[in-house]
């Protein structure tokens, strides 16, 4: 088997673009440690450090771009997609809401920094009817000062990188194998906590029938809107005689009901 660094060398530009483009379009493949060892390998003159960032900025603008217009086709139902992978997907959506509420479209030149949300600012930059050269021009911004951190670190620790990798390639093929057994044995571990928490929640849930029947029997359940800013003016439609509040108000609005009422929380 040749050095891991001569393979890393010579197919490194296509490996960097590969990387970036299957994380950025979800998969749950990191990108920066490829990244960091392709700075390295720059420091030492075996890979062009500008071609490498350039290739890193176009692999993920291709798949931000993709989101984008996904986000603008289909809407929330895209989020909801993309969270599923999630351990709590409600919670997913109203964070990367949350975080859109308050930065913007300037949360695109941080959002490759913050896993997951690299993922599902494109497309609510998207659903929010940010314009396509707008988005295009920030958020390449924003790869660009991404992938520029993570090579121009693999260049200052080129030395402590390049050790790491020589000890990988000294394991030879135990090495691929274990990257080989490593990621599928992560997923199967992600999906097994996933299921965990969906069978968990669905003690706490209740169907839409079911609440129609306690209101029909004069139970008088209280029904709160917890839906964020940004979710609500993208469906302003309630239920009726629901009450609309910000989830971090909960426990002061909560102080007064009586504890024998039946509360109902529902959010995007």
């Amino acid at each position: 088997m040749e050095h891991l660094i001569e393979q890393i060398s010579r197919h490194g530009l296509a490996f960097v673009f590969a990387n970036v483009l299957l994380e950025q379009a979800g998969l749950p493949i990191p990108a920066l440690p490829v990244l960091l060892v392709a700075g390295a390998l720059a420091a030492d003159g075996k890979i062009s450090v500008a071609l490498v960032i350039l290739g890193a900025v176009l692999a993920s603008s291709l798949a931000d771009l993709a989101w984008y217009f996904t986000g603008r086709r289909l809407g929330h139902r895209v989020l909801k997609t993309v969270c599923r992978v999630s351990l709590s997907p409600e919670s997913c959506v109203r964070r990367t809401e949350w975080v859109y509420e308050r930065l913007g479209l300037a949360s695109l030149l941080v959002a490759k920094f913050v896993p997951g949300y690299s993922t599902l600012a494109p497309p609510l930059a998207g659903i929010t009817g940010t314009r396509p050269l707008t988005f295009t021009a920030v958020n390449a911004l924003g790869a660009t000062i991404w992938a520029g951190s993570a090579v121009g670190a693999g260049w200052l620790f080129h030395n402590a990188v390049g050790a790491i990798v020589a000890s990988l390639d000294r394991l030879g093929n135990w090495g691929v194998a274990l990257a080989l057994v490593g990621l599928p044995l992560y997923l199967v571990y992600r999906w097994v906590r996933v299921k965990q928490f969906q069978r968990m929640l669905r003690m706490a849930r209740i169907s839409v029938q079911e609440l129609r029947d306690l209101m029909d029997q004069g139970h008088d359940p209280l029904v709160l809107d917890v839906r964020t800013s940004l979710a609500y003016r993208y469906d302003p439609r309630r239920i009726p005689g629901s009450v609309r509040f910000h989830v971090d108000e909960l426990d002061k609005e909560l102080a007064g009901i009586p504890p024998d009422r039946e509360i109902i929380l529902y959010c995007t």
